[in-house]
């Protein structure tokens, strides 16, 4: 069974002020915290997420 890609990412910014669309972003990627760090597999849908916050989102190594 091959292994499965994952990434790992960290909030960097605060939903304070945000809309609330970026809000729900951050919850459904798993994000409540500030330096949250979350690994989860590597799908499009993950990465079109991330996509949609990168001030609010970094890719941890």
């Amino acid at each position: 069974m091959a292994e499965q890609k994952t990434i790992t990412y960290k909030q960097i910014g605060s939903p304070i002020r945000r809309p609330e669309s970026q809000r729900k972003i951050l919850i459904g990627l798993g994000l409540n915290k500030m330096h949250k760090v979350v690994t989860r597999q590597d799908t499009p849908e993950v990465r079109g997420a991330i996509a949609k916050v990168p001030h609010l989102v970094a890719i941890v190594d």
